[in-house]
């Protein structure tokens, strides 16, 4: 009986391939998920004071998501922006949307809003405010109502719901605001 065992060592070509290869694998996986499943977005600009502030960093969740009322949303553009946007959904496909500027309060399906996070006066907008918000469509405001450009506004304007990037989780960084957001 022969008891010589033999090592088979990889020559520096094939571990460097073996490498590359579980490198290349990794990054994959990784991008399918940022791409799919999570995104870490950061917050710019005062729009959704006091939740988020400027500079936040928000973890935010894609996968299979449909935008619901309250529910604060991450959007890739406004109908005349360019830059991806932070705002809160206020109603959607076949609600009805009423908002009385003078009282400050807003309806939605007949029922005021109980909107503990708006943090200013609301104003109006140029935009014309639908009586029911179309299909494929979202309405959103900011929560910083006095300073946010939002659906009141053509510039951002009703909101294609294959635009909401997803849905806002969490507050990550800075740690002093590191919260959950529901």
């Amino acid at each position: 009986m022969d008891n010589n065992y033999t090592i088979k060592t990889k020559s520096a070509p094939n571990w460097i391939y073996d490498w590359t290869k579980s490198i290349i694998s990794v990054i994959f996986v990784v991008l399918i998920i940022l791409t799919f499943f999570f995104r870490i977005v950061n917050v710019d600009g005062t729009s959704m004071y006091s939740t988020l502030y400027d500079g936040d960093k928000l973890f935010v969740s894609s996968f299979l998501y449909t935008p619901t009322d309250g529910d604060i949303v991450i959007i890739s553009h406004g109908q005349y922006l360019d830059e991806p946007i932070v705002k809160r959904v206020i109603a959607t496909e076949g609600q009805t949307l009423k908002i009385d500027f003078d009282k400050q309060k807003v309806y939605v399906d007949g029922k005021e809003l109980n909107e503990p996070y708006v943090s200013s006066e609301l104003i109006q907008g140029d935009a014309k405010i639908p009586e029911v918000i179309p299909e494929g469509k979202i309405f959103v405001m900011g929560d910083n109502r006095y300073v946010s450009k939002d659906s009141r506004y053509v510039e951002v304007g009703l909101i294609n719901v294959k635009d909401v990037i997803g849905k806002a989780q969490f507050t990550l960084f800075p740690f002093n605001h590191a919260k959950y957001l529901y």
